[in-house]
């Protein structure tokens, strides 16, 4: 693979991370609306304990999504300005993309073998590489 093709291939990764990240934080946001709703619509009719246990939920839900979803719009940003804190950042969140299956799992396979050769570690101003 040419230096070229590397610098295609992480390009394709980093913005492949900030548009799942993105999607997250929309999710995030969604789910957080709607669970909010909810207990609003439920304080309405005078259900004020059910509106704190959604807030709760929402809060609980809506943060976790928030927390999963940053790294990767941070690595994904780094990655497109060649940091290798980035490329060790992505190359983790990818292990632990695996797990969501299917797309995912097609995005942390795609991620890994990007970031583990040792053309790409080159651009990122690593000179050895996996295998030494």
């Amino acid at each position: 693979m040419s230096p070229q093709d590397s610098e295609t291939h992480v390009n394709v990764v980093a913005w492949l991370h900030i548009i799942l990240s993105v999607l997250g934080l929309l999710v995030t946001a969604l789910v957080f609306l709607v669970f909010v709703g909810i207990g609003l619509l439920l304080a309405a009719s005078d259900e004020t304990a059910a509106m704190g246990i959604f807030a709760v939920i929402a809060t609980i839900i809506g943060g976790f999504l928030f927390l999963v979803s940053v790294p990767g719009l941070i690595g994904g940003i780094g990655l497109l300005q060649r940091q290798n804190w980035a490329r060790i950042l992505v190359l983790i969140l990818s292990v632990l993309q695996l797990f969501n299956v299917p797309f995912g799992t097609a995005v942390g396979v795609y991620s890994l073998w990007t970031l583990t050769r040792d053309e790409t570690q080159a651009l990122f101003g690593e000179t050895k590489g996996w295998s030494e």
